[in-house]
C-alpha cells in the first residue's frame, strides 16, 4: 500500500507524506554546504590541525556520495518506512553529536554518521513519494514540490549557514537539525503507516556489491576531490582513483554475474529513460549543484568584494526562482509538452545563464553580474529537474524504487564531484593568467557549454506517449501496487 495517515482523509494522508519527505530532503541538501561559512569559527574553537577542517565538510560528502546506492536499495529490500525512519533518526542523532562535539575527530565522526544517515534517507524520501502517489498529476506536482525543495536547499546552504553561525554559533548549523529531526521522526512514526511490508526482492542486501559500491564511490569522490586541491599528477589523488576504478569493475561483475539480488540490477541500465536519464543527472550535478554554488561563492567574494553574509544573500535569486519555477510553473508545462523537451529546454536556459554570467562577472555589478544571470539559471534548473525526475523514475518496478532513487542521487553526487575537479584547474591557470575573474569567467563558459550539450542529448531521451488524462509529460508507472489514488482536484499547496 501506499504511505498514508491513519484518521485522516486521502488529502490530509498525501499532503501530511509530502510535507515530511520535502522536510527531510531539505534537510539532507541543506548540510551538504551549511558548515562551509561555520569552518573558520569551527576551526579556531576546536583547535583543528591545519588542513583538518576540511574534513567536517568532506566526511559527509564522502559517506553521503559512497553510500547511495546501497542506501536506496535498503527501501526495497526492508520497507520504505523503515529505512526512512531509520535514516531520519541516525541522521538527527549524527547532528546532536556533532553539535555538541569538544574534539575535532568526534565532529569528523559526527558529520560522517550524518553522511551515512542522509544516504538511507534521501532515496527513501523519493520511493515514500511516488509510493504515495501514483501515477497522474498529482505525483506531477508532488515531484516538483519535492524537487523544488531540494534545489532551493542547496542553493540556501551558505546563507543558512552565514545567519545561523553570526546570530548564534557554529553549533547552531548542526543542532538546528535536532528539533526539525525529532519531528519528523515522529511524524514518520504516525504517518507512514503504509509500505512496511518487504518488496518483492528474493534474497537480501546485496553485501560484497554494496562494499564494493561503497569503496568504490567513496574512493572516486576523495580522489576527485584531492585531484582539485593538489593537482591531477597528485600520488594519493592517483591512488584513490585507480582504488575506486578498480572497486566499481569488481562491482560490475558482483552485479552482473553472481549477486542474487542485485544492489543495482543491470536491466536498469538498459532502459534509456534511465539510464540516458541518469547521464543527464550527472552532467547536471556538474553544472547546477556543487559546483556552481562553489565557483559562485568565491567569485562573489574575490570579485564582488562580499563578505559571508552578503554572499549568502547573493544566492537568494537563485532559491526564488529555483522554487518558483520548480513548484508552480513546470507541472503546468508538464501537462502541455513532452517531458525530454522541457528538460532541453531548461538546460539550453541554463547555458544561457552561465553565458551571461561569464560575459558579465568583470563587470563587478551584482545585478547585472550575478542576479540577472541567476534568473535565467534558476528558471532553466526549475524547468530542467522536475521533467528529468520523472522521466528517471518513470516505469520503475515497485521492487526497484529505491535502486532507482539511490542511482539517480548517486549520479547527481557524482556529477559535482567530478565538475570541481574538472573545473578548479581551470579557474586556477583562468586566474593565474588574467585574474581572478578571468578565472570564474572561463568556469562559467564552461558550465554553459556543458549545458548546451545536455540540452542536445536530452533530445535523445524517450518520447512520452500521446496525450493521455495527464498531458504528454506524465510519469509512467513506479507507483507500488495497491498506492491510493490521487484525484486530479488533490491540492498539495
Amino acid at each position: 500500500m501506499g504511505e498514508r495517515a491513519a484518521g485522516a482523509g486521502p488529502g490530509a494522508a498525501h499532503r501530511g507524506v509530502l510535507a515530511l519527505v520535502c522536510t527531510a530532503q531539505f534537510m539532507v541538501v541543506l548540510d551538504v554546504s551549511v558548515v562551509n561559512v561555520a569552518l573558520p569559527p569551527i576551526r579556531a574553537a576546536l583547535d583543528f590541525a591545519p588542513g583538518g577542517v576540511q574534513w567536517v565538510a568532506g566526511a559527509y560528502a564522502l559517506a553521503f556520495a559512497g553510500f547511495l546506492l546501497p542506501g536506496g536499495r535498503l527501501a526495497d529490500l526492508y520497507g520504505r518506512s523503515q529505512a526512512f525512519t531509520a535514516g531520519l533518526a541516525l541522521f538527527t542523532a549524527a547532528s546532536l553529536v556533532g553539535g555538541l562535539a569538544t574534539a575535532p575527530w568526534v565532529l569528523v565522526a559526527a558529520r560522517a554518521a550524518q553522511g551515512l544517515g542522509a544516504a538511507v534517507l534521501a532515496p527513501a524520501t523519493l520511493t515514500v513519494l511516488t509510493s504515495a502517489f501514483p501515477e497522474g498529476p498529482a505525483r506531477v506536482r508532488a515531484l516538483a514540490v519535492w524537487t523544488a525543495v531540494g534545489l532551493a536547499g542547496g542553493a540556501s546552504g551558505n546563507l543558512v549557514g552565514g545567519l545561523l553561525t553570526e546570530a548564534l554559533s557554529w553549533r547552531a548549523v548542526l543542532l538546528v537539525n535536532v528539533p526539525l529531526g525529532l519531528l519528523a521522526v515522529g511524524t514518520a512514526l504516525r504517518v507512514l503507516t503504509g509500505g512496511h511490508r518487504r518488496a518483492a526482492v528474493r534474497g537480501g542486501l546485496d553485501v560484497p556489491g554494496a562494499l564494493a559500491a561503497a569503496v568504490g564511490l567513496t574512493a572516486l569522490t576523495y580522489g576527485l576531490t584531492r585531484a582539485a586541491d593538489h593537482g591531477r599528477a597528485d600520488p594519493g589523488a592517483v591512488a584513490c582513483l585507480a582504488a575506486g576504478v578498480l572497486a566499481l569493475a569488481v562491482l560490475a561483475v558482483v552485479e552482473t554475474r553472481t549477486a542474487a539480488a542485485p544492489l543495482l540490477p543491470p536491466r536498469l541500465l538498459r532502459e534509456r529513460a534511465t539510464g540516458l536519464g541518469n547521464l543527464l543527472m550527472l552532467l547536471s550535478g556538474a553544472c547546477l549543484q556543487i559546483p556552481m554554488w562553489y565557483f559562485l561563492a568565491f567569485a562573489m567574494h574575490d570579485v564582488l568584494g562580499f563578505g559571508a553574509l552578503a554572499t549568502g544573500l547573493g544566492f537568494l535569486p537563485h532559491t526564488l526562482v529555483t522554487m518558483l519555477v520548480g513548484w508552480r510553473v513546470a507541472p503546468r508545462l508538464m501537462e502541455r509538452f513532452r517531458a525530454r523537451t522541457l528538460v532541453a529546454a531548461g538546460a539550453l536556459t541554463a547555458a544561457a545563464g552561465f553565458a551571461w554570467q561569464a560575459a558579465a562577472l568583470s563587470s563587478g555589478a551584482y545585478l547585472t553580474a550575478v542576479a540577472g544571470p541567476a534568473v535565467a539559471i534558476a528558471l532553466g534548473a526549475g524547468l530542467f529537474a522536475t521533467p528529468l525526475t520523472a522521466v528517471v523514475t518513470s516505469g520503475a518496478r515497485a521492487e526497484d524504487a529505491g535502486a532507482v532513487s539511490g542511482l539517480m542521487n548517486t549520479a547527481k553526487q557524482a556529477g559535482g564531484a567530478v565538475g570541481l575537479a574538472l573545473l578548479v584547474p581551470l579557474a586556477s591557470a583562468g586566474s593565474a593568467a588574467g585574474g581572478p575573474a578571468a578565472g570564474y569567467t572561463a568556469v562559467f563558459w564552461a558550465l554553459a557549454a556543458v549545458q548546451a550539450a545536455t540540452a542536445l542529448l536530452a533530445l535523445l531521451l524517450p518520447a512520452r506517449p500521446g496525450p493521455g488524462p495527464t498531458g504528454p509529460g506524465a510519469v509512467r508507472g513506479g507507483a507500488a501496487p495497491g498506492a491510493d489514488a490521487v484525484g486530479d482536484d488533490q491540492d498539495l499547496g
